[in-house]
């Protein structure tokens, strides 16, 4: 009898000691996006800023977020050691951060009365390995 055995893998192969220092904003209003058009992400999406768009490959790319200051008179905006991951979903032509959080995800790592913060960010990296026909079958 042959059986099929998939084996689904995914891990992180990402640390903080690739993380890109940016500033972020925060925007509210989610569709339409420029990569998913009316069709609504979610809440943890982002909207790249000129340099990273390359056209709209950003599209859909996951990212590792954390605050790691102030750009403001706003004392200690970050939130000690939260981190968020978002998907980008839209191009925010000519803004004022390296990335724009959704209000909740900036929420989630950072006083929103800051409206800017600085930022650590990398890209998450998604491995699924799949392996079929591994089953031995006796003879």
């Amino acid at each position: 009898m042959k059986s099929v055995v998939c084996i689904v893998l995914v891990c992180s192969l990402v640390s903080m000691a690739c993380a890109t220092p940016g500033t972020a904003t925060f925007y509210q209003q989610y569709t339409p996006s420029a990569c998913y058009g009316n069709t609504p992400e979610g809440v943890m999406i982002a909207a790249a800023s000129d340099p990273l768009w390359n056209n709209g490959a950003i599209c859909g790319k996951m990212f590792t977020v954390k605050c790691t200051g102030a750009t403001n008179p706003v004392p200690h905006p970050c939130y000690d050691g939260k981190e968020v991951t978002v998907k980008i979903v839209d191009h925010c032509p000519g803004c004022g951060g390296t990335l724009d959080l959704s209000k909740e995800a900036f929420a989630a790592i950072a006083n929103p009365l800051a409206g800017v913060i600085k930022i650590e960010y990398w890209k998450e990296h998604y491995y699924v390995f799949t392996v079929e026909n591994l089953a031995m079958s006796k003879s």
